[in-house]
């Protein structure tokens, strides 16, 4: 899960797993699998540092998460 703000200024979190497609037209247009399209004031580039970092974070094995948290 990642948080994005949208244009109206409300924070939501978006499941990263859902993404299909990100765009900047020119403000960042997220596709979800389901279709569905979320508008966001951050940058394509800074939803994909999101969803490497939310990735890392899952995928990062239990014994070294305890240790960095």
């Amino acid at each position: 899960m990642i948080k994005v703000t949208t244009l109206d200024r409300r924070e939501i979190i978006l499941n990263a797993e859902l993404i299909e497609r990100l765009e900047s037209v020119p403000e960042t247009v997220i596709t979800l699998t389901s279709g569905k399209k979320v508008l966001v004031t951050q940058t394509v580039d800074e939803i994909i540092d999101r969803v490497i970092a939310y990735r890392r974070r899952v995928l990062q094995p239990a014994s070294t998460r305890d240790e960095v948290e």
